[in-house]
């Protein structure tokens, strides 16, 4: 880390990960085991901000891997309101912000609304071409923050029950893959105890064969130039990175993907607020789960901010979010 610090980069971002604020007194996960602190979820973000503005290097943008509100807003009918107070903490610094949508997004926007709300980055930031995009419905991109290197920005529940309209094709298509392994009255309630079958619950969701096949040849299109791929998502797709009960429907035609190309080096994911890594054995890619405010200690931090070399990215975590070296495949 010492020889990193001495070596300046290529460029730096910033990254955090289910901030899902709500004005309400602190409450519990949904199996009731875990502490969760809805209102200082918003000082922890502002931790990472004034960490963000005051480094030497300032970020280049900030990844925000989605569920930036808590879906209790939407009963407290404060939806808007508690959108508007985190992003008005994002905007307290010029650094652009990509977010990605996550299950509690849906929780409290239909996915109409958010295509056309301020958490679709496509329609705010200057790096990213209309035909860079997989569909109209699919919130998916990429972007070049420095040459040589692409970040791609995937929709984790473009297969999903939430946020579409139950008369929907997509909701009955989504409907009939969950189907096939949960039986349950309730959908958030996983279908098995252990094993990677837990993750067919209402609360994930998957990447339609649209998306994956526009992912294939963004990956293509990279390998040929020689460039760096990130990928973000909510959902993790690699089974050692996260609690099964987190992983992305078909996450499996998701690593195929990924392993049938040299141009992937890392992907990054929230949703499972413990955090998770692990390195893939066949690829090199490294898979990196970022570890959730809402369930941080109000005297703690969960965030992290990258910095970008020609062999490696550096993270340098805050409280929670431990360092680590990636080095590239």
């Amino acid at each position: 880390m010492d020889d990193c610090a001495q070596e300046r980069p290529l460029f730096t971002f910033g990254v955090i990960a289910d901030i899902q604020y709500a004005n309400i007194d602190d409450g519990y996960n949904y199996s009731r085991s875990r502490r969760r602190y809805y209102r200082s979820s918003l000082q922890l973000l502002r931790n990472a901000q004034e960490s963000w503005s005051e480094s030497a290097v300032k970020p280049e943008f900030i990844l925000q891997l989605g569920d930036i509100i808590d879906g209790f807003n939407k009963g407290h009918n404060a939806s808007e309101r508690a959108l508007d107070t985190v992003l008005r903490e994002f905007s307290s610094s010029p650094v652009e912000v990509h977010h990605v949508w996550g299950n509690h997004e849906f929780y409290n926007f239909s996915r109409s609304a958010l295509l056309g709300s301020k958490l679709n980055s496509t329609l705010h930031t200057d790096r990213i071409l209309s035909e860079t995009r997989p569909g109209p419905e699919i919130y998916a991109y990429h972007f070049s923050p420095f040459p040589g290197f692409t970040f791609v920005v995937l929709d984790a529940y473009d297969v999903s029950l939430l946020g579409r309209e139950e008369s929907s094709e997509q909701y009955k298509s989504a409907m009939n893959v969950i189907r096939q392994y949960n039986n349950n009255e309730d959908l958030n309630c996983p279908p098995a105890c252990e094993g990677l079958e837990q993750r067919f619950t209402m609360f994930n969701g998957g990447f339609s064969k649209e998306q994956l096949d526009w992912l294939d040849s963004v990956l293509s299109s990279a390998d040929d130039k020689r460039e760096r791929v990130t990928i973000v998502s909510h959902l993790p797709v690699h089974p050692c990175s996260t609690d099964p009960i987190c992983l992305a429907w078909n996450f499996d035609e998701l690593l195929g993907i990924i392993r049938s190309h040299s141009s992937v080096v890392c992907f990054m994911a929230g949703h499972d607020h413990d955090g998770g890594y692990v390195k893939d054995k066949d690829t090199g890619v490294h898979h990196l789960t970022l570890e959730g405010v809402i369930e941080t200690l109000p005297d703690s931090n969960a965030f992290g901010t990258v910095s970008v070399y020609e062999d490696r990215m550096v993270l340098k975590g805050s409280g929670r979010t431990r360092d680590r070296v990636f080095l590239f495949p």
